[in-house]
């Protein structure tokens, strides 16, 4: 640990930023998974409320900064073909 209190407050932020960094990776993981499993019971309805909330989590945590817009857009896109296929 630092002995300036400079540097013990920014390895405090820095803990703080992680677990929300964290916090947010992990909500958009089970999300997708979420959805995962609702398009592989073939329920359209259930799958199509799944990937709203996916979307919109990955959309939150791609403007956040928490994954990059690429990536998102990429997530995005693979859901809506699996959805789409199922209708």
């Amino acid at each position: 640990m630092a002995n300036i209190k400079s540097s013990i407050k920014r390895v405090k932020l820095q803990e703080k930023a992680a677990a929300k960094n964290k916090s947010a990776k992990s909500l958009v993981k089970t999300n997708i998974k979420k959805f995962d499993v609702a398009a592989n019971e073939n329920d359209p309805v259930k799958a199509e409320a799944a990937f709203r909330t996916a979307a919109k989590t990955v959309d939150r945590a791609a403007t956040k900064g928490f994954i990059h817009k690429n990536k998102a857009a990429r997530r995005k896109s693979a859901m809506a073909r699996r959805l789409n296929t199922m209708k």
